[in-house]
């Protein structure tokens, strides 16, 4: 792909560039400490002398006499480790697909009172960086070291058995949360951690890579890509819990900040001298997008003149507002999406309730994030807290194609699609519990102003910039200059690190830790201007690649758009035409250079090259059909076709239960009941919008399937023997109606009798949405019918569900694109 010569010469360069950059590469300088930090003003050692480069840091040594008796001895009490003194406590935030624009703060025109007074008392960062996808951002964070390098290039869901995509971070990279942890503060962890290899997702773990696992003395959330805002699937460190019970009209995010705000309390109760480090992270604006309906009912009207309109009018305060450069240029809309005045007046009107929906999502998580703050001030703790508020791990999302979706994982399962028509007619549920909704791609865009494209093409900054706020009252000079030097999600480690003196641990647990990627920003606190220091930063995701150098930026063109599931063909390493721009005079990524400057080119090319190689990033893999989205756990299945549960109140992750899609099973209960008439599920996996019921009403024992949301793609079968009061079996027994077709016949009986029979349209029947489980005795979740109490108590007891898969399941086909 490059000559020799240019080759040389590029790694030359990035040779030269990386014996600067100490820090940023691991290559480049052996680094006990926090990069840029004075040596004087990091803590290495404990007060009594004890080393804080090996954690955890040992039990302090008996420094007094044990003679015969207590009278010839001399007592001596072990020594508590402590953070270094005055080390403030550190509030992280992350919200989850927020684009650059979408949020006041940063041009945008959804209101954000709360991030805004961050900033006005912080200071904003416009040329910060993520990965471009969830998982892998999320790694980067929490560990300082480049995704790749921590076994995270991509999304848990697409693990692969190469170093770079196993999806485990290693113990050689420790999370700011484990090293904080072991050096004095208490650590709390709240929302979302899409950090679990798949196949350590159950409730019988391991749980390494839960966060109680990785550093946090507590958790309260969901551990998969996202959840339901109304009716979310959550734990507490490694147990499951019900869903909150929420006050009429609230959805999850203000449990999220509810369960934070107690545990500061609680936390400062025991411990005030003790600071504390809490990592909060909602889901929003993660699909599926929901909010309270007095909260999207602010947005009526707002967004009628379209995605088009938007994108300019951000513009245009971006630059009034002094978030970009005044010389920056608004890069044209991708071929990909269509322009707002070639829609249908019912489009129109469908789409822009998708987006008021999304901005009331952004608008109330805000006010919960406002909660908190505002109980940190109640309590005198904000002048000694140090906020770093990341908005957004990754650009905005264009998953929901075009047209948007009310049901977004089977739009990407079952290539699910609704006319514009149909969603009108529904159009007052949007965004309430009876959708899992996700915006048209024209919106992921106009929130990206003024980038292109969005989520998963890391070649662009459409996807891989978002905004970013730091508050620390004292610490912080000029905060009216946006801080514009190049940072990237690696950066937070080292700079919550140096911000409390703490050094970078060299061992961890016996084990030898991997040098930190990220550069600490605190250099950007005081000097506002300061040339920047993180000088060299690669990106790939899902093949789309790109490379930083001094200003520079050279990458990839994207081969598919994030809404197409399926396999591009070809080489995923010489098909891909490449790009160049020099960002230094060019904020927007808007003017290739690359048939004008080739050498520069070949030079960037090189340099994405060797750090591709030192971080594990080949073999490239551009492929996102079924065989790799299932790889892992057709890898680390048992291949198991007999399944026994012993009780009730059981929740099985997806992963880890017996698959019915497309293929011949058979359930068999034994119950007893206590009452005549009974009303419970049996057995439940998924829910409404997608998922199974095998259940019992007024006695008689029925099975629901729920292909989709929609009515019309909903059936049931309903018994004829209705059970008394007493101990009982029951069974039910699904036959596919064979390769090729779509449907299925379902047969009851009860107590061996034959009990009813009946056909179903759909044999391959996703659960939906993510984080729903296979449940025994209740429904968590999002329920798959309103026929019964979804969490229980069962009205007698459950002592046996057996499960057997009695035939083959019918293999997906990769889909091309």
């Amino acid at each position: 792909m490059f000559g020799n010569g240019s080759l040389r010469k590029a790694l030359a360069r990035s040779s030269a560039i990386l014996t600067v950059s100490c820090g940023i590469v691991a290559a480049a300088c052996a680094q006990t400490n926090v990069p840029g930090a004075p040596a004087s003003n990091i803590q290495t050692s404990t007060p009594d002398g004890r080393s804080r480069e090996v954690l955890p840091i040992v039990d302090s040594p008996f420094r007094g006499v044990t003679g015969t008796t207590v009278a010839e001895s001399r007592p001596d009490w072990p020594v508590p480790v402590v953070a270094p003194a005055g080390a403030p406590n550190v509030l992280l935030i992350m919200t989850d697909d927020v684009g650059f624009a979408a949020t006041s703060a940063f041009g945008g025109a959804i209101p954000t009172p709360n991030l805004d007074r961050l900033a006005k008392r912080g200071v904003r960062y416009n040329n910060f960086h993520t990965t471009g996808m969830c998982s892998p951002t999320r790694a980067a964070l929490l560990t300082g070291r480049n995704s790749h390098a921590v076994g995270s290039g991509a999304v848990t869901d697409v693990a692969s058995g190469y170093p770079g995509y196993s999806s485990i971070i290693p113990r050689s990279a420790a999370s700011i949360g484990e090293v904080l942890r072991d050096n004095g503060y208490n650590t709390a962890f709240f929302g979302k951690h899409h950090n679990i290899p798949s196949w350590e997702s159950s409730l019988s773990g391991p749980f390494d890579h839960w966060p109680t696992g990785l550093g946090f003395d507590y958790f309260y959330g969901f551990v998969i890509g996202d959840t339901n805002q109304w009716n979310p699937r959550l734990y507490r460190n490694t147990l499951s819990v019900d869903a909150p019970a929420l006050p009429q009209g609230q959805t999850l995010d203000f449990s999220l900040a509810d369960d934070a705000i107690h545990w500061i309390h609680q936390q400062k109760a025991t411990g005030p001298d003790r600071p504390f480090f809490a990592y909060f992270a909602p889901g929003s604006a993660h699909a599926p997008h929901q909010a309270p309906p007095e909260w999207i009912a602010r947005f009526k009207g707002r967004f009628d003149r379209g995605w088009d309109s938007l994108r300019e009018e951000n513009f245009q305060r971006q630059k009034r507002e002094g978030v970009i450069p005044a010389n920056a240029t608004l890069t044209p809309r991708p071929a990909e999406i269509p322009a707002w005045s070639s829609l249908t007046p019912v489009q129109k009107r469908v789409y822009a309730r998708y987006m008021e929906v999304f901005a009331a999502m952004i608008a109330y998580q805000d006010a919960q994030v406002g909660r908190i703050l505002d109980e940190l001030d109640r309590m005198g703790q904000s002048d000694n807290t140090m906020v770093l508020y990341l908005v957004g791990d990754n650009g905005p999302s264009g998953e929901g194609a075009p047209a948007g979706t009310l049901n977004q994982v089977q739009h990407m399962s079952h290539d699910f699609e609704q006319s514009a028509e149909e969603v009108a007619g529904v159009i007052d549920t949007m965004g309430g519990p009876d959708t899992i909704e996700l915006y048209p791609a024209g919106w992921g865009w106009a929130m990206g102003t003024p980038f292109r494209y969005m989520k998963q093409l890391s070649s662009h900054l459409g996807a891989i910039r978002n905004g970013m706020v730091v508050s620390w009252p004292g610490h912080l000079n000029d905060t009216r200059t946006v801080r514009t030097q190049f940072a990237h999600v690696t950066d937070i480690f080292p700079t919550i690190l140096e911000a409390v003196r703490l050094p970078v641990p060299r061992q961890v647990n016996g084990i030898d830790q991997q040098p930190v990627d990220g550069v600490s920003l605190d250099y950007t606190f005081t000097h506002p201007r300061a040339p920047e220091q993180h000088k060299v930063q690669y990106f790939e995701m899902f093949g789309n690649r790109a490379i930083y150098a001094d200003g520079w930026m050279a990458n990839t063109t994207p081969r598919r758009m994030p809404w197409e599931m399926g396999n591009p063909g070809g080489n995923p390493y010489t098909d891909y035409k490449w790009e160049l721009y020099d960002l230094a005079r060019d904020f927007s990524q808007s003017r290739d250079l690359a048939t004008a400057n080739p050498a520069k080119l070949a030079q960037m090319q090189a340099l994405w090259l060797e750090e591709a190689r030192r971080n594990h990033v080949l073999p490239l893999d551009d492929n996102l059909a079924k065989s790799r989205l299932g790889a892992s756990h057709a890898h680390y299945a048992s291949g198991r076709t007999s399944f026994a549960y012993w009780g009730g109140n059981l929740s099985i992750s997806e992963n880890q239960a017996p698959s019915f899609r497309s293929r011949a099973f058979t359930i068999s209960a034994d119950v007893t009941l206590d009452v005549e008439r009974a009303t419970a599920p049996i057995l439940a996996r998924g829910s409404r919008f997608g998922g199974w019921a095998f259940y019992l009403r007024d006695g008689v024992p029925v099975v629901r399937q729920a292909y989709t949301q929609r009515p019309q793609d909903q059936a049931e079968i309903v018994g004829k023997i209705a059970l008394g009061r007493g101990a009982s079996n029951i069974g039910f027994a699904f036959t596919p109606d064979g390769a090729g077709k779509a449907g299925g016949t379902m047969c009851m009986t009860v107590n061996g009798a034959e009990a009813g029979c009946g056909h179903l349209d759909y044999a391959d029947v996703k659960d939906a949405g993510q984080g729903e489980t296979m449940d025994i005795g209740i429904d968590t979740g999002a329920p798959v019918s309103t026929d019964y109490a979804a969490n229980g108590p069962f009205p007698g007891a459950i002592h046996k569900v057996q499960i057997e898969l009695t035939g083959k399941s019918e293999a997906e086909k990769d889909k091309k694109l």
